[in-house]
């Protein structure tokens, strides 16, 4: 992840003002806690564990720190606004595909946050060096969809009745995917070629 340290951090801009990416650590564990535990449950049915629990969070920070997860997280101060993971399974027969999540605040939707973290994953994925990314999302988080069919991603999957809230309704699970050396040649609309 030696590329990425140098990246990070790095101040940018939203539509309401700057905010600053760095990358996910111990350290910043209060403060995720505390975003986490502030996104509507429905937010999170997408990830494969509930980050709201102790273990799940200290099981991110450990993958985090041995490589198998690159995280960014917004933040302005000590707040987190919003945090994307890039998931690497380095020993599956899937290791040259990297899976992107990404949540936002409430307060931060609709301000461009959520794109500026697809890309910041599409740049992790090319120096890390990924041919692929996918991203899973309830069907119903309709503008999440738009945003990632709008960065080239495109349907592969449709699971039905795959996540279950905690009051025991079921959702369909969306994947989709996008050929990074695809996003590559195209990062000039994104306005990414300045990032390498």
């Amino acid at each position: 992840m030696n590329n990425l340290t140098e990246r990070y951090p790095l101040t940018t801009s939203c539509k309401d003002g700057e905010i600053e990416l760095k990358l996910f650590s111990a350290e910043h564990r209060s403060a995720m806690q505390q975003f986490a535990n502030a996104l509507p449950e429905h937010d999170l049915l997408f990830l494969k564990r509930n980050i709201r629990e102790d273990k799940v969070l200290d099981a991110w920070i450990s993958s985090v720190e041995s490589g198998d997860v690159a995280s960014v997280i917004a933040c302005r101060g000590d707040t987190i606004l919003g945090c994307n993971s890039l998931i690497i399974d380095k020993w599956s027969w899937s290791s040259h595909v990297g899976e992107v999540r990404v949540l936002v605040d409430e307060s931060m939707r609709k301000q461009g946050l959520g794109r500026l973290l697809i890309q910041e994953c599409f740049i992790a994925g090319l120096l890390l060096g990924l041919e692929k990314l996918t991203a899973k999302m309830t069907t119903d988080q309709e503008t999440a969809v738009t945003v990632f069919e709008e960065m080239g991603f495109t349907t592969e999957a449709l699971l039905k009745d795959h996540v279950m809230s905690q009051s025991g309704e079921k959702f369909d699970l969306l994947m989709m995917g996008q050929d990074v050396e695809q996003f590559q040649s195209r990062k000039e609309m994104y306005g990414l070629d300045e990032a390498f």
